[in-house]
């Protein structure tokens, strides 16, 4: 795919999980949407803050290849990719508010916010490089080259039981908040809050934010831990997804989780 094509798509994917939510709304959805956005949700979100982000971007903690799948699916139902996203990611950190980083603040916030959505700074040679250690699984394979299946499974369901309406406010509506969840982080944290460590970025860990993205706004402790499952670093910094993972520890779904005390 060219890249003005993947601009294309990608664009065309944002504007449609924004549309319809939006029509939805309009149109007046019913309480058996809002039941299946409860549902489906947290699972979204788990997929995209413990498993795309902690996992398998940073590898805070080991897992069977049977739930790494499940945590790919989590992260799929929001039409994301663990192989894009590691790679993307691990490309972020590496130059970090710096010309080649990918959503740093100092290019602006459209760009920050959006633009680096639709347009990476990154080649997908440059992306599969940096996440060779998940290329070696074949259904992680599989997701990167059809990232948008689980996701339209998902709305196909949704739309055989109660239309379009859930389709909007169940299946899109998660990812359109996940969405601007993460560029919150991309943006704000590296704006506004308190700094712990004096590392070489501009992360900042903001209350507010970490608050509306179950523990993400910890960023500078983040950076300066990046492999840690633990982005909270004292009893008030409220980290809700790593209480997932030390539930899924406990479970014994992981193991040999990062920085847990």
């Amino acid at each position: 795919m060219t890249i003005a094509a993947s601009k294309i798509r990608a664009g065309l994917l944002i504007a449609l999980l924004h549309a319809l939510p939006i029509a939805a709304l309009v149109i007046g959805p019913q309480t058996r949407d809002w039941v299946f956005f409860a549902i489906v949700y947290p699972f979204s979100a788990i997929g995209v803050g413990v498993a795309l982000h902690r996992y398998f971007a940073h590898r805070a903690f080991k897992t069977s290849r049977e739930f790494q799948f499940a945590l790919a699916l989590m992260a799929a139902s929001a039409f994301g990719d663990p192989i894009r996203f590691a790679g993307k990611h691990r490309l972020h950190h590496r130059f970090v508010d710096t010309d080649k980083d990918v959503h740093t603040p100092l290019k602006g916030m459209w760009h920050c916010w959006i633009g680096s959505l639709l347009e990476s700074a990154y080649t997908e040679d440059e992306t599969r490089k940096q996440a060779r250690d998940l290329l070696r699984y074949p259904e992680l394979r599989w997701l990167n080259r059809h990232p948008l299946v689980p996701g339209l499974v998902l709305a196909t369901i949704a739309y055989l039981i109660g239309g379009i309406s859930m389709v909007g406010i169940g299946v899109c509506l998660g990812p359109v908040i996940l969405m601007h969840q993460s560029s919150a982080v991309n943006y704000l944290c590296h704006k506004y809050g308190y700094r712990r460590y004096d590392i070489r970025d501009s992360s900042t860990n903001n209350f507010l934010v970490a608050i509306l993205t179950f523990g993400e706004g910890w960023h500078n402790n983040h950076h300066r831990n990046p492999r840690s499952a633990k982005a909270g670093e004292t009893w008030w910094e409220i980290d809700v997804f790593y209480y997932v993972i030390a539930l899924f520890s406990k479970l014994g779904l992981v193991w040999n989780v990062r920085g847990a005390r």
